[in-house]
């Protein structure tokens, strides 16, 4: 990759939490390989109520370009029960200094958390969107063996998200960011890391944002055919080249999907369509 496109990244922790001398001592090396023209930035992730405006600062002198904060959620309930020790007021602030600063802001978010709800969660969404991000991630919740989060997963206390119900619930997260222009850089837990071996219930998948993206093709196909009144029979629609695989989803089940509602439908492709974008004919104007 060339160097405009590369950043040097420190994630998995809360980059500024960290002892203050060795986050230093990081960003030097780092900003030594920015100098000689190698990479155009760093990103960081670090918690919401570890920015101020002294670490801002810091963060500006050593090149780092971007930050994101993992806000999780935006309700206080749902934050204190899974101890947290940040509130939603602190993701706000931590994201309105972080724009002020001129920085690239990310949010992170997760879903099926304990105590959480659909409707909160697609409300954390909206708070988050309204705080102007420029890309999100969006995690389902894992339990995974000797958490706090297994002993209530095992008393019946916590229901873990089933991969179906995360499906369902992201693609419309899916749709209200990207609709928002926030680009969703990250959907579901990479694999590897130890996800398989130490996982015990929740909604884990290898290709979770390949299911989410067909799942809201299908939801669209659907608006697509109830608007223009097309009730059964042979449908020609087209999308992106890009997205073929997510408008016909994994083993083509959206196809299946219609084919049993009594629709034969084919998907071709059109370089002029956007991104989840469906259309019954190519050269159709966008409305």
């Amino acid at each position: 990759t060339s160097p405009e496109h590369s950043e040097i990244a420190f994630f998995g922790g809360s980059f500024t939490a960290i002892e203050r001398g060795y986050m230093l001592s990081l960003l030097k090396t780092a900003k030594s390989y920015l100098d000689r023209g190698f990479f155009k930035g760093v990103r960081i992730s670090t918690r919401p109520d570890c920015i101020d405006e002294n670490v801002l600062s810091l963060l500006k002198e050593y090149g780092v370009t971007s930050i994101e904060l993992g806000c999780q959620s935006m309700d206080d309930t749902v934050l204190a029960l899974n101890e947290r020790g940040h509130t939603a007021k602190d993701s706000e602030n931590a994201c309105r200094l972080i724009k002020s600063f001129g920085f690239e802001l990310g949010v992170q978010m997760m879903t099926g958390l304990y105590g959480d709800t659909d409707e909160k969660a697609i409300e954390t969404a909206k708070k988050l969107i309204s705080l102007s991000p420029d890309t999100a991630r969006i995690y389902p919740t894992i339990v995974l063996k000797n958490t706090a989060l297994e002993k209530l997963y095992n008393s019946g206390e916590y229901k873990a998200q089933t991969l179906e119900e995360a499906v369902s619930l992201c693609s419309k997260l899916l749709k209200l960011f990207t609709e928002n222009g926030v680009k969703v850089i990250r959907l579901g837990l990479h694999s590897g890391g130890n996800v398989e071996e130490g996982f015990v219930a929740g909604a884990y998948h290898p290709a979770f944002r390949e299911k989410c993206e067909s799942r809201l093709y299908r939801e669209n196909i659907e608006k697509l055919l109830c608007d223009n009144k097309i009730q059964k029979g042979s449908v020609t629609l087209f999308v992106s080249p890009r997205y073929l695989s997510q408008a016909k989803g994994q083993k083509k089940e959206n196809i299946t999907y219609f084919k049993n509602k009594g629709y034969n439908i084919e998907i071709k492709t059109n370089e002029t369509i956007a991104q989840y974008e469906i259309r019954l004919s190519p050269e159709a104007e966008k409305e």
